[in-house]
């Protein structure tokens, strides 16, 4: 019986020790060396005696963060990554809320981690190699794991900027492993070119689903998401036939009409979420890659990354939202009004979910757990958590379920209800419009529109009065010559407020 992820390790090892596991810009690295490293971290951990504590993981993203990971699983504890470019101030509010028993980073990063470690250890990876692996310790510390263990802590601050922890177990996490495995037929011919961050929930897909599967991943060098061509040189190079990506990324590519510099006759599926993609946007890459296999996938971190699925199987229309699809294996999406009921028709709800792959809530921080994780109000007859994602979604005539907006992006103006959402998906439909996003100034009653593209500000607008009512456009329009994102490849909402709303 798996009772944490790392196991996955040691069954892949015994059928494919020499297979390359993760490669990065520097190395490439066997299962069965990923598994020598991963024990070394892990005895290091044990002989300081620590089990089921915090230990922050301050590593540049490369594959001694994977074995670091693992190492930490197998020692009975659970991580939480912090980005070595991540701010000094986010860094010291998220140690004041973890209390880690050990920070690990290398010599290279060392000295400031001793700047902010305030006390806290600091192990450097080069000191785990040079360990002897204790096989009777590991045996013991393995023995001692449940799956309802925590596996990480992943910070997230959504868009109030202040990190919560976010605690996963490792039967969530095992839960999400064994239906992508299942759902997507993951096995080892997979070749994933992961872009997201370790510290950003949608990369527990390459890192665990190429553990399980014996995959391969390609951790793509950061820099190469500035330079459409060259990224698809290396995924041509590579020959990756599986890519998992925030929209934004892939919209850098058919924005600058590169996806077919060159052609990649290997891409097999393309897999996208945590913000909206553009419906117009994805014709572009379908109609690039008809054979192709494309999936809109749903969930915040708090429902280990994903929660529902969608198989772009259907014509998609450029002024439609993309439907997010039916619930995971052991997941349940309930879409409840605001009166706790089942919606009914195509009445507007918010997404909550239940299930095992549920968190635990935010690490130190119960008054925040109490406001989302809250007792399903549809079961009076037992204890049963479910947790209020914030986002809304309604049914449309197909029976689909489609995305609205975050509840936060509802708005009441001119006496309206108005989900910023739906602005956002019919201006991205017309044509020279790249990317937007839509705000709310509260103060003065006005919706700021923010784009990209060729087309001017007024005939923009023109166009919109003929797809939203009067009461939808927008009271001002920002042309931008680059669209802000975030650490996590998501529009950066806050900077956009602060810079020209508040």
């Amino acid at each position: 019986m798996i009772t944490n992820v790392a196991q996955y390790l040691d069954e892949t090892v015994n059928k494919f020790p020499d297979k390359i596991a993760f490669v990065d810009s520097k190395r490439s690295i066997t299962f069965e060396t990923l598994k020598i490293e991963a024990d070394k971290v892990a005895t290091e951990i044990c002989n300081g005696g620590y089990r089921k504590e915090p230990i922050i993981v301050f590593l540049e993203k490369s594959v001694e963060v994977v074995s670091t990971f693992l190492g930490i699983i197998k020692s009975g504890n659970f991580y939480s990554p912090i980005d070595v470019n991540m701010p000094v101030a986010r860094i010291e509010k998220i140690i004041d809320t973890l209390q880690p028993k050990v920070i690990i980073t290398d010599r290279k990063n060392s000295k400031i981690a001793n700047e902010f470690a305030k006390g806290v250890p600091v192990l450097e990876y080069e000191t785990c190699m040079e360990t002897n692996v204790d096989y009777g310790l590991l045996s013991d510390a393995n023995d001692k794991i449940l799956d309802s263990d925590l596996a990480y802590v992943l910070f997230t601050s959504g868009s109030t900027g202040i990190p919560k922890g976010v605690m996963i177990s490792e039967k969530g996490l095992i839960d999400f492993v064994e239906w992508a495995t299942d759902y997507f037929k993951i096995n080892e011919d997979f070749i994933f070119g992961n872009q997201t961050p370790f510290y950003f929930s949608f990369s527990i897909y390459e890192i665990y689903l190429t553990i399980k599967n014996a995959a391969t991943t390609f951790i793509i060098p950061h820099e190469l998401f500035s330079y459409p061509g060259e990224l698809m040189n290396y995924l041509f190079e590579h020959s990756i036939n599986t890519i998992i990506w925030v929209p934004s990324a892939l919209c850098m590519i058919s924005t600058f009409r590169a996806l077919k510099a060159p052609y990649l006759p290997e891409l097999k599926r393309v897999l996208f979420g945590a913000e909206v993609m553009p419906a117009k946007q994805l014709n572009r890459w379908i109609s690039a890659y008809p054979n192709v296999e494309f999936y809109n996938l749903f969930g915040p971190t708090e429902v280990t990354d994903t929660c529902s699925a969608y198989k772009i199987e259907r014509q998609i229309n450029d002024n439609e939202a993309i439907p997010i699809g039916i619930s995971c294996q052991n997941k349940e999406m309930l879409l409840l009004n605001e009166d706790d009921e089942l919606v009914t028709g195509d009445e507007v709800g918010e997404i909550c979910v239940r299930g095992s792959g549920m968190a635990y809530g935010y690490y130190n921080d119960e008054q925040r757990t109490k406001e989302v994780f809250v007792q399903n109000p549809l079961n009076n007859r037992y204890s049963e958590i479910i947790y209020r994602t914030g986002d809304l979604a309604r049914y449309n005539e197909l029976g689909e379920l489609i995305y609205v907006s975050r509840k936060d992006f509802q708005i009441k103006h001119m006496g309206q209800r108005i989900e910023l959402g739906e602005i956002e998906t019919a201006i991205a439909s017309i044509d020279g419009v790249e990317r937007c996003c839509c705000l709310y100034d509260s103060k003065k009653s006005r919706i700021f529109m923010f784009y990209l593209g060729q087309i001017e500000s007024t005939e923009l607008i023109e166009k919109l009065r003929n797809i939203v009512p009067h009461y939808m456009v927008p009271n001002r329009s920002i042309k931008l010559e680059e669209m802000p994102f975030n650490l996590n490849g998501k529009i950066d909402r806050v900077k956009l407020k602060s810079e020209y709303i508040d």
